[in-house]
């Protein structure tokens, strides 16, 4: 997803292509979602922007926008996919997109949400070239809307009002006591108070990572642990990478060689995720987003999310896997559970396999066997062993009565029958022929 420094990226080429030019046609294409989801048109933003001069252009974090002579004016989000593209300058940002946009070379592109058409013209006494800019979104998660205020005004509307400070925008307001009150006032992982943006705006996955990395801190640990070095640590840690990443428009090549964004992409991938000073790079889940950490440097100081004791990266591995077991088994557990509780018809062929009748013995006493095996185990002795039974099994007895209204009957009328004859059982099928749900309808009166 485009985070802040992708964002400051689109908006450095809005500023250089389109400043105090006028919008000649806007060809926008209806899309219930980009713009139906925050309550406008294809055809009520084509008819707000084209014929409009554009003012100006700025972010607050992932939000970014385009002011115009006079209201309403447009507000974006890119989601995950989102991206400003121009005819006549290549602005992606990294290789493999643009290794991509070579081998394509299509003019409008695929996905488009709107095209905006600029002829050329004089802007303050310098010549511009015709511009063509489209925003494009192959996955609809983007959000195009119009905010109708003053434009110096627009950061006091929905959706911006709704969002945290900007850390470059917003330094006045995003101290080192600002953050102090807002980490210990919550109790969350630390990273997933970074990623809200109801709290900090345009912190995504991978800035948020390269914060916590430089500041030495594990991203699962809870947000009001951390004392007041940490918290300093923390502060000067998101300003810069911030700020760097918006300074350099989000080319990766430009980064410092010792951020760890630049060597945790190879997820899976053998010889790879190892930092040039042989530090280990792990992979682990927090909040629902894959995070990068190196447990060498960041430690757990305090409690953590999830209870995780070992930052080890083969432990970290075997974890997850534990889990799914221990779930699978938990699963198996209540499938058998519901499967002694099933009706008769799905146990009377195991019944039958089990007790290995003469072919005198009804069908519905094979089924009540059957019953009797899963639910509670026939002692060898009838006396004694029923007494000495009773105590050790006494909750687990209890609980399937409550469940089964009234297993313990079931138990005792099983163990009379053994001992009766095919004669007797002869007798009971005459007086009474099983029928489908017997059983089950017994335990009810019982």
């Amino acid at each position: 997803m485009p985070e802040i420094g992708e964002v400051a990226r689109i908006v450095h080429y809005l500023r250089k292509h389109l400043l105090n030019r006028t919008v000649k046609t806007c060809q926008a294409f209806e899309d219930d979602i980009i713009y139906g989801k925050v309550g406008t048109s294809a055809s009520a933003f084509s008819k707000a922007t084209e014929g409009r001069k554009v003012t100006g252009a700025a972010q607050q974090g992932k939000y970014f926008y385009v002011t115009f002579d006079k209201p309403p004016h447009a507000v974006m989000h890119l989601g995950m996919t989102g991206w400003m593209k121009f005819n006549t300058e290549d602005t992606v940002y990294f290789k493999q997109a643009k290794e991509k946009e070579a081998k394509e070379e299509e003019w409008p592109p695929r996905f488009m949400k709107f095209l905006w058409k600029f002829e050329s013209e004089k802007v303050d006494g310098e010549n511009r070239e015709a511009v063509e800019v489209a925003f494009v979104d192959a996955r609809r998660l983007a959000r195009i809307r119009l905010v109708d205020c003053e434009a110096e005004e627009i950061r006091d509307q929905t959706p911006l009002k709704e969002n945290g400070p900007d850390p470059v925008r917003d330094k006045e307001i995003l101290t080192v006591e600002w953050l102090t009150e807002l980490l210990r006032r919550k109790k969350v992982p630390v990273k997933a108070l970074l990623l809200d943006q109801a709290n900090i705006s345009g912190v995504g996955n991978w800035v948020a990572d390269e914060v916590l990395y430089q500041a030495r801190i594990h991203p699962e640990q809870y947000c009001n642990t951390f004392d007041d070095k940490q918290i300093k640590q923390l502060h000067d840690s998101l300003m810069s990478v911030c700020t760097t990443a918006v300074e350099t428009l989000a080319d990766s090549k430009q980064f410092p060689d010792e951020w760890i964004m630049k060597y945790r992409w190879d997820k899976g991938k053998k010889d790879a995720n190892v930092l040039p000073n042989g530090e280990k790079i792990v992979h682990l889940k927090v909040g629902g987003r894959t995070s990068a950490i190196v447990p060498t440097r960041q430690k757990k100081t305090a409690a953590v999310a999830g209870d995780v004791d070992s930052d080890d990266a083969a432990e970290e591995a075997e974890a997850k896997p534990a889990k799914g077991r221990k779930r699978k088994s938990k699963v198996d557990d209540e499938a058998d559970a519901d499967e002694g509780e099933a009706p008769p018809p799905k146990r009377s062929g195991r019944g039958r396999k089990k007790v290995g009748t003469n072919g005198v013995k009804s069908e519905e006493d094979d089924k009540d066997v059957a019953s009797d095996q899963d639910e509670a185990p026939a002692p060898k002795k009838n006396g004694r062993s029923k007494k000495k039974a009773e105590p050790k099994a006494t909750k687990a007895e209890d609980d399937e009565a409550q469940a089964n209204g009234g297993a313990e009957e079931i138990v005792a009328r099983t163990k009379s029958k053994s001992k009766s004859k095919s004669t007797k059982s002869t007798s009971k099928r005459e007086q009474k022929p099983p029928t489908p749900g017997e059983r089950k309808s017994t335990r009810t009166k019982a």
